[in-house]
């Protein structure tokens, strides 16, 4: 007889007053530092900005009910793999036809946060203006080390493992064949699902094609192939600093950010709003809340460190992973404001390419900042692939 498979266990975060004390004391005892005149964000987080940010996470923000408003979420946990997975679970509501379950994963620097307006829009789309028959039953998880989710006490897991973990809760859940979609470091996920995982997952959705690794010659490459390297070259050396840092020795940055709330703030904003269609003006995408509510997770979690390592496991990752094709039917929405976006001759090199699209807004926090493009973006890619799961 096979071994009982475990059951999920709903999941409510609770946050002691003296949690919430502690962050504030900090943060009203930041040590700021000093800036050049008129250096804005030209040499990173802008002082001006970030000391507003911090005065108001210690005495305007409610806590309280950004976590109340999250906990409105069908959230659960359940022990995959030896860890404690913390995920989000939505069933369709008043389907008009067959229910396609998608497992949505997430990247760097956020958790299930990314994810939280598109649930509804996905599951109850004629609630909103859609086609009741594109609805979605969604799984929203924590990657390991991230949000809710354990953290590893060993080596970090690196996207490959994850995409284990996620074939294997998604057994869990009794769904045998089901869709994925991604970005970041969550995109990387979807692609090992993909690939490791082919009968099960009916195709797979990204917004990005993460850094290229090109392991065979650059003489074969398309000419649009090899300037986008050279753009991604360049973007390295001017703003992958904070990459190169997770990828080599991220417990060193750990220590200060998972002391200081000011200094973690530092390091995320200055990416929420430099990777963002905001037009320089973050809270263009992000109101202040929203961009608390994020921080927040990680500060009262502790994971800043455990969520940077997963980058320095994602660098062991053999070049041969790397060299694979997608065979299963792919789909990317390339949002204008996003980072690194690719050509379509890389796109078609790498998988089997059957859908891409540029939406009219949107960066690397697509389904953040626009989640009505975003969700459409995921009715429309996998609407001819619903009946496949039942194949």
């Amino acid at each position: 007889m096979p071994d009982a498979l475990p059951r999920p266990e709903p999941f409510i975060s609770r946050t002691t007053p003296a949690a919430l004390e502690d962050l504030r004391a900090r943060l009203r005892a930041t040590r700021w530092p000093d800036t050049p005149q008129d250096a804005g964000w030209s040499l990173g987080t802008d002082l001006a900005y970030l000391r507003e940010l911090v005065a108001y996470w210690a005495d305007g923000f409610d806590w309280g009910a950004q976590e109340a408003a999250l906990s409105r979420l069908p959230r659960f946990r359940v022990p995959v793999g030896g860890l404690g997975i913390h995920f989000v679970h939505a069933r369709a509501t008043a389907p008009a036809g067959p229910v396609l379950p998608l497992v949505l994963s997430h990247g760097w620097p956020d958790s299930f946060w990314r994810y939280q307006k598109v649930v509804p829009l996905l599951t109850d789309p004629g609630a909103h203006g859609a086609d009741p028959a594109d609805a979605f039953d969604v799984v929203v998880p924590d990657m390991p080390g991230y949000g809710y989710s354990d953290r590893p006490t060993g080596p970090p897991l690196d996207s490959v493992a994850v995409a284990g973990l996620w074939a294997e809760l998604m057994r869990i859940l009794g769904y045998p064949r089901f869709g994925a979609a991604g970005g970041d470091i969550g995109g990387h996920v979807s692609r090992y699902l993909s690939l490791d995982h082919p009968d099960r997952v009916v195709a797979v959705h990204r917004t990005d094609a993460g850094v290229p690794v090109l392991t065979g010659d650059p003489a074969d490459l398309e000419p649009e192939e090899r300037a986008w390297i050279e753009r991604v070259t360049a973007w390295g050396r001017d703003e992958g600093a904070y990459a190169a840092m997770h990828r080599t020795k991220p417990q060193t940055p750990a220590f200060g950010l998972n002391d200081s709330p000011a200094g973690l703030a530092a390091w995320i904003v200055e990416k929420l709003r430099a990777w963002s269609d905001c037009e320089g003006d973050i809270e263009r995408r992000f109101t202040k809340d929203e961009i608390l509510t994020n921080l927040t997770i990680y500060w009262l979690t502790s994971t800043i460190g455990s969520s940077m390592r997963m980058y320095h496991a994602n660098a062991a990752i053999p070049p041969a992973q790397h060299a694979r094709r997608v065979e299963v039917p792919s789909g990317f929405s390339l949002f204008p404001g996003d980072i690194l976006r690719p050509p379509r001759a890389w796109l078609e090199r790498t998988t089997n390419l059957v859908r891409v699209t540029e939406p009219a807004g949107g960066g690397h926090f697509a389904p953040f900042e626009v989640p009505e493009l975003y969700a459409e973006e995921l009715r429309a890619f996998f609407r001819p692939y619903r009946t496949a799961m039942t194949g």
